[in-house]
């Protein structure tokens, strides 16, 4: 009770609340435009998350983040376009919903969905956080080296079509976080004599230029005309409700995985609407609607998708180990702030983490709030044309570059990261490996060095502890069950010829 009081007077203040607001805001009307991503908004608003307070700079970014998921069902229910690449299952159902006039009801729906969904994830994350920070105390530098091993190997093998891509952006993103000065013995790594990089890569700039300019490119290549929205036609808003009590099972069903695959690195949203998705329809009592404007699908993709808001922060906040290139980013803000997650911002912050959850459930509500009220404006937001947005990120891009550091060569990191990432998304090549091989990778080395010494250069080290062989097992088995569904998946292809 002392932490929860000590989180309400963490968040009164003006500074936290209007970050949570605006957050939200943007994150919503950023979901609802067809084209963008929250990924690029969230670089772009990173530096200046830098300048606020800790937790409303968490917030903000929070915020924007969440808030997408709700705003991307608005066009992929009323365009069959989805608003975040992660609604694309919300197209299945949601717009034979409105071609057949009951748009209102499929977003009452979805909005309902995915305001559970979050409200679960938020619980989750209060009760995951904390025990696992008890037991990452346990953890060495052998068990933290394990872990993010075990990330980087999740976040690959999470790109199941195009695993071999994957492996390769990782391995750049590990190479680009070796550039700099290595502190330990006080020499140059890959500087080529360059004084602007024996600080590193910076991650601001990479990021902002992976995924915010890159998608300006993408925008500014499409030749875009006003997109026909179907019209709002149908029940009253509020009438999801009674959907959601009608399918209360897939409602329960979908957050508890969405809750789980948060906790995985790289698996997230995709994986968790996939399943959810699919288990909605294996287990409903009309299958054959699914995909012809189905309830229970639309439940199903919400609810999950909002379901790992919240849990994906717990590996973040007990670990200190980022599951995706936006936790990357939260991580970033928390290191900015002298913030170090892991077990012990449990015990010296306990009204910052009060105050962060507080504020995810305060998110959720002004999101959904929001667009309860607002939709019939908020569509016409998916007719704006994407060359004028391009620009516009484009233009913000280059600013939120400049300003952490003020030095032109972050400019032009930035704009060497957004071409090479234009080239990435035209080639559908993921980019989100190289961010968090950036990030893990120094982590992974600099804990893999540590361990090795303690051990006076043992590399059974790994094998000796409980814990970092469980990892060390749990890496194995995934790659171990990986090569057997490619295996089992090939020889279907060959009996089908």
């Amino acid at each position: 009770m002392d932490a929860i009081l000590l989180g309400l007077n963490e968040i009164a203040t003006f500074d936290v609340i209007v970050a949570i607001i605006i957050g939200a805001l943007i994150g919503v009307t950023i979901g609802s435009i067809p084209g963008l991503e929250p990924a690029g908004v969230m670089a772009i608003l990173l530096p200046i998350s830098f300048s606020m307070e800790p937790l409303a700079g968490v917030s903000l970014l929070l915020g924007v983040y969440g808030g997408a998921w709700y705003g991307g069902a608005i066009p992929a229910i009323l365009l069959n376009t989805p608003g975040t690449p992660v609604a694309v299952l919300t197209t299945y159902d949601g717009y034979p919903m409105a071609k057949r006039g009951e748009a209102r009801r499929a977003l009452s729906i979805a909005y309902t969905s995915s305001f559970v969904g979050g409200l679960i994830s938020v619980f989750s994350l209060v009760m995951l956080a904390p025990t696992l920070s008890q037991i990452a105390r346990k953890f060495g530098s052998a068990e933290f080296a394990m872990l993010a091993a075990l990330g980087m190997v999740f976040v690959v093998l999470a790109h199941r079509k195009h695993v071999i891509e994957a492996a390769m952006m990782l391995g750049l993103g590990i190479f680009l976080g070796t550039i700099g000065l290595n502190l330990s013995y006080s020499t140059q790594v890959y500087t080529f004599g360059q004084s602007w990089l024996l600080s590193g890569i910076p991650l601001v700039p990479a990021v902002i230029g992976l995924f915010a300019m890159s998608q300006a490119f993408i925008l500014l290549s499409q030749r875009g005309n006003d997109a026909q929205v179907t019209k709002l036609t149908g029940s009253g808003i509020f009438s999801g409700v009674f959907d959601l009590l009608k399918h209360k099972v897939t409602v329960i069903r979908s957050a508890a995985l969405g809750v789980v695959m948060g906790l995985l690195p790289g698996v997230g949203e995709f994986g968790s609407q996939f399943f959810s998705y699919t288990l909605a329809q294996k287990f409903s009592k009309t299958p054959e609607q699914f995909g012809n404007g189905a309830p229970e699908g639309l439940i199903a993709t919400e609810t999950s998708n909002n379901a790992v808001t919240g849990s994906v922060m717990v590996p973040l906040l007990a670990f200190g180990i980022p599951a995706d290139a936006l936790m990357a980013m939260m991580l970033a803000v928390f290191m900015v702030h002298n913030y170090i997650p892991g077990p012990t911002l449990f015990v010296e912050r306990p009204e910052f983490i009060s105050g962060l959850y507080i504020s995810l459930l305060l998110m959720n509500l002004v999101a959904f709030t929001y667009l309860t009220f607002a939709t019939k404006w908020i569509v016409n937001l998916t007719r704006i044309r994407g060359r004028f947005i391009g620009a516009f990120i484009l233009v913000l891009g280059f600013i939120g570059s400049y300003s952490q550091n003020f030095q032109f060569s972050d400019c032009l990191i930035a704009l060497g990261f957004a071409v090479f990432g234009y080239v990435l998304k035209r080639n559908n090549i993921p980019a989100v490996p190289i961010v968090l091989g950036l990030v893990l990778g120094p982590l992974f080395l600099a804990r893999t060095q540590q361990a090795l010494g303690v051990a006076g250069g043992d590399i059974t080290i790994f094998l000796q502890r409980p814990i970092s062989l469980t990892l060390f097992i749990m890496i194995l088995l995934s790659i171990g069950v990986y090569a057997w569904s490619q295996h089992r998946e090939s020889k279907k292809e060959k009996h089908q010829q």
